[in-house]
């Protein structure tokens, strides 16, 4: 009889992504108190925020080919050890020294999520459901964390004051270490959870290039690989608009209609609801299309069109310039733009098969670059013209020139998948 732990084995890798973009944001939640705290000024708050994708972006890159050499297990394990102590040492940091230094450990501790769970899920599922997987991982646990933070954040602060609120956050790290431990192995086979059958039908869905041991990384083939680059740079355009969103939505919404932050903050659920229903569906439809035309070009074709609706859903805002308006199209660029939410990762494995985590990486690094220059040029932006309505355009013409690279420039390449006929023709499990 055949077992299903292989979804209980990405369930934990979900709950670490969840715990990751919580953590993140809580800082956003304690910006008074901080400054009250520790003597920061404002302008310094920003420079601790970014900070933290400074370190994210340059590791990210490093933790691919160390998820490659080392396995998912032990690299996560030590990851979220790290940004656990990192959550825990910022209300004791002291200083905006000790601030800058505690958000640098902790954009290193969680830049490993995203390439282990590329890799987890190559090693643990068949080519036709990882779509839908990394789409809980990419798009659903992303966009489903910021719908929750706000809410929960709140509520331990009121709570557990703000203090509390990151010792909190830190101990919800030890407790999935310890869930891990018992439950997370780098490979099917490593697992007495798994049963022969699962084994044989995993087994039958990988690709041919997909080794099971860990290697070092092979830095010439993957710098030269074409596909990844189109990978990298669509995420970047991708990143731009999620980024900017992320930061300065509610902003927005305050200067913009005189919304009060409460309200800001109220409106600004929507586009992360649109961004769950986006999630999910981009993961259905990319498993359907790829069994349909199992051609790694069909991915790009879904987020390629994602992207070109994404940058078309804000031209409506910047012709008609209402609050129903603005929320309609950025709800429908941010549903549209995480359509690609779990295709990205899933590309990265059709790039590199042999080297997922190194893949996931590179392209993790490029979304974390984006997370860098797209908050400061939406304040440059704004802060020039008054207006955030250069930064719109910025942000569609980087879509579509994204969603151009995807359905333009990716290649196929030349090779098999294990077992190839059971793409189509196995039923699921």
């Amino acid at each position: 009889m055949q077992s299903r732990f292989r979804f209980v084995t990405i369930g934990v890798v979900i709950a670490l992504i969840v715990i990751n973009y919580v953590d993140r944001s809580a800082i956003s939640y304690a910006v008074q108190p901080l400054e009250q705290a520790f003597g920061i000024t404002t302008a310094q708050y920003g420079i601790i925020s970014s900070v933290f994708s400074v370190g994210y972006m340059v590791f990210a890159f490093v933790s691919g080919p160390l998820v490659d050499r080392f396995g998912t297990r032990k690299i996560l394990l030590a990851a979220v050890m790290l940004f656990s102590v990192s959550v825990a040492l910022i209300p004791v940091a002291g200083s905006f020294a000790g601030l800058l230094v505690v958000r640098l450990l902790l954009g290193i501790g969680e830049s490993p999520a995203f390439p282990a769970a590329t890799r987890a899920v190559s090693r643990w599922l068949p080519v036709r459901e990882r779509g839908v997987a990394l789409a809980l991982c990419g798009g659903v646990a992303v966009s489903g964390s910021l719908l929750i933070s706000g809410p929960l954040l709140t509520w331990l602060i009121g709570a557990l004051g703000w203090q509390g609120m990151f010792w909190t956050m830190a101990v919800l790290g030890v407790v999935w270490a310890l869930i891990a431990l018992a439950l997370l192995r780098d490979l099917p086979d490593e697992s007495p959870r798994v049963s022969a059958a699962e084994r044989a039908y995993i087994a039958a869905g990988q690709e041919a290039e997909a080794r099971p041991e860990r290697a070092p990384v092979r830095w010439r083939p993957l710098l030269t690989n074409r596909n990844l680059w189109v990978v990298a740079g669509g995420y970047f355009a991708w990143g731009f608009m999620f980024w900017a969103f992320m930061y300065w939505l509610p902003t927005f919404f305050s200067s913009a209609y005189g919304l009060s932050l409460k309200q800001a903050g109220a409106f600004s659920v929507a586009p992360w609801a649109a961004g769950v229903v986006g999630a999910i569906v981009g993961g259905v439809v990319v498993d359907r299309v790829y069994r349909r035309s199992p051609r790694i070009r069909s991915r790009f074709a879904v987020m390629g069109v994602a992207l070109l609706l994404a940058g078309c859903s804000l031209i409506p805002m910047l012709l008609v310039p209402s609050l129903t308006v603005a929320i309609i199209s950025i709800s429908c660029g941010v549903g549209f733009g995480f359509v690609t939410g779990g295709i990205w990762w899933v590309a990265s494995i059709d790039a590199a098969p042999d080297q997922p985590g190194s893949a996931a990486g590179f392209a993790d690094a490029a979304f974390a670059s984006s997370g860098i220059v797209a908050p400061s040029v939406m304040g440059f932006i704004v802060s020039g013209t008054g207006s955030f309505t250069s930064g719109f355009v910025v942000m569609a013409v980087l879509a579509v020139g994204g969603a151009l690279l995807m359905l333009l420039v990716p290649r196929e390449p030349a090779r098999t998948v294990g077992a190839a006929a059971t793409r189509t023709t196995a039923t699921t499990a």
